[in-house]
């Protein structure tokens, strides 16, 4: 069985070599970074399967890093930093990130983060594609296509995406998604959901036979007219 890859980029040693030692025993593959610049070397030279990032780095800190990675991939990405402020998660959530992770931390917690990510990420569990007029999600290959077009999204926009299409109007709780799509040990602020719903509008828009429809006081739903040939 091939061994997950992870890639650490970090630059407190201590953490990285400890996050790398619990890593190893749970039988996954590591590399460390120790600064933003080597960690787009490494992340070029052999892509991961999820990368844990540090926010502090230097010569490139954890924003501009992030922005690098999702110019050409929608590697899952979990934020291990020392600020635990709405707005640095908000920031993060809005580049894409998957996760966020708050130091100090449980190295068996962020292991199990991993895990939870790697697993929501999984395509057996994603379900299968979905296609309206205009629009196709293919989550086994984290694709959406909006008139025939790739779109880029980040895979936590793509995942809450499929939830309410597969789930068309039916209206949900910020709780809800945050719970169906991060999972339950998710500690974010809900403001995440309005975020990702947000960017996901501005990429797909909307159409006369489907729209995401704010339920003020309430949440969110992926209303489909009756009328729409799906």
């Amino acid at each position: 069985m091939r061994m997950p890859y992870i890639l650490i980029i970090e630059d407190d040693p201590h953490i990285s070599e400890l996050i790398s030692l619990y890593l190893v025993k749970e039988r996954f593959r590591c590399a460390i970074a120790e600064n933003g610049s080597r960690g787009l070397d490494l992340f070029y030279k052999e892509p991961p399967d999820l990368i844990l990032l540090d926010i502090m780095l230097p010569r490139q800190d954890g924003w501009q890093v992030m922005e690098e990675i999702r110019k050409i991939r929608n590697t899952p990405v979990i934020m291990i930093t020392g600020k635990g402020e709405s707005y640095d998660k908000l920031k993060g959530f809005s580049l894409g990130v998957d996760d966020y992770v708050v130091k100090p931390f449980e190295p068996k917690e962020l292991v199990a983060r991993i895990k939870a990510v790697l697993r929501r990420l999984n395509p057996v569990t994603m379900g299968e594609t979905v296609q309206l007029p205009g629009l196709k999600i293919s989550p086994a290959e984290y694709k959406v296509f909006v008139d025939g077009d790739k779109v880029s999204f980040p895979p936590k926009e793509i995942e809450l995406l499929h939830y309410l299409v597969v789930n068309r109007n039916q209206v949900y709780t910020r709780e809800q998604l945050l719970n169906q799509v991060w999972g339950l040990s998710f500690e974010g602020d809900l403001r995440t959901v309005d975020v990702h719903v947000k960017r996901i509008r501005d990429k797909i828009g909307e159409r006369q036979d489907w729209r995401i429809v704010t339920v003020w006081g309430i949440g969110y739903k992926f209303e489909v007219n009756e009328g729409c040939v799906c």
